[in-house]
């Protein structure tokens, strides 16, 4: 174990050296190529600046608003039919949308249940085995460029209600 830590501290340092080493080998100028990349990441920057501004402000309106209350007054006699725990619905959808806003939620079961309950195991699985599907498709695909999504979205809708579901299984399974 204390290997792994050793190398963790030293794996940045070591690819940045190796980098460095493999281009002085093939003779390419590293600053000019380092400025030449700053500058494209800059730009993407402020390509994906709106998209950003608008993700973060749906997250502040469904926080605020109290639409995820809502949605989980809703959905709570289907999970209490199905043993699904409703207060991990919150942390579901948000998830779809940020993880920062998913990531705070998560410290909110942590302190109201504990990280070592049936819903913190459950949070912390499902924050494994699920994605930020509207942030990942918005970011990534206006970097690149890409208007039509086709089944992308569904996909992967499917596969994070699939992460949800293998979260709760695995988290009843396994830990308890």
């Amino acid at each position: 174990m204390k290997s792994i830590l050793i190398l963790s501290d030293f794996i940045i340092p070591i690819t940045v050296f190796i980098i460095v080493v493999y281009g002085c080998i093939k003779k390419v100028d590293i600053y000019d190529a380092f400025i030449e990349g700053a500058k494209d990441g800059l730009k993407i920057v402020v390509d994906i600046l709106p998209t950003l501004i608008g993700l973060m402000v749906a997250v502040a309106v469904l926080r605020a608003g109290g639409v995820l209350d809502m949605i989980t007054i809703v959905l709570r006699p289907l999970a209490e039919v199905t043993g699904f725990p409703a207060e991990i619905i919150p942390l579901s959808l948000m998830r779809l949308v940020s993880a920062s806003a998913a990531n705070g939620l998560l410290m909110d079961l942590f302190q109201n249940f504990g990280p070592d309950s049936f819903l913190g195991q459950m949070a912390s699985v499902m924050m494994c085995c699920t994605e930020t599907v509207f942030y990942t498709m918005s970011v990534y695909f206006m970097a690149v460029g890409i208007r039509n999504t086709r089944y992308t979205l569904a996909c992967a809708l499917i596969a994070n209600v699939a992460g949800i579901l293998a979260a709760f299984y695995i988290t009843k399974t396994v830990f308890f």
